[in-house]
């Protein structure tokens, strides 16, 4: 059970080629070169933010304005 040949792996190729085709699959290589490249200049983003490394503001009291109402869950038997 060693590992593969060449040959195991180009018929694997042809096979997958086959099933899916050249059209998708240069479809599906150009979605994940995409999504790979919006990934990338998301994490460039998020490092060199304007804001650095100061962590988000929580807010801790509600507006004076706003009324909350108490409510209570019934279950169903």
């Amino acid at each position: 059970m060693g590992s593969f040949s060449i040959w195991h792996w180009l018929v694997v190729l042809l096979i997958v080629v086959m099933v899916f085709g050249t059209k998708k699959l240069k479809n599906l290589g150009s979605d994940l070169g995409g999504a790979v490249k919006g990934f990338k200049d998301g994490m460039k983003d998020g490092s060199t933010s304007a804001e650095g490394d100061k962590p988000a503001q929580q807010v801790t009291s509600a507006p004076a304005d706003k009324t909350t109402i108490d409510v209570e869950a019934k279950h169903k038997s």
